[in-house]
């Protein structure tokens, strides 16, 4: 696990939580709380997702190309979205 990528992801699934926050009202958690799983799920879901797709922001670390950087913030964006909806969605229906 490189910490440089590790980074990218949760500081990329961050701002991916809080985006999903914003655009679903009924499954958000609130700044912090969309910041917090969304960087969680950055972190863990983009080393997933990096692993699987072979490459990604691991390859940003040792050579910090614009493309390897990019695909490192997609996969923790995308993946901090997915874990601060599903976590929302879940405090949603145990609320009611």
């Amino acid at each position: 696990m490189d910490v440089t990528a590790l980074i990218i992801e949760a500081v990329s699934g961050a701002i991916g939580g809080n985006a999903a926050g914003a655009a679903s009202k009924s499954t958000s958690l609130g700044t912090a709380g969309n910041t917090i799983a969304g960087a969680i799920g950055g972190g863990i879901g983009g080393q997933i997702l990096s692993s699987v797709l072979g490459g990604g922001a691991a390859t940003a670390a040792s050579g910090l190309d614009f493309g390897a950087i990019a695909t490192g913030f997609a996969e923790g964006g995308v993946s901090g979205a997915v874990v601060a909806l599903v976590i929302g969605y879940i405090k949603s229906k145990m609320a009611k």
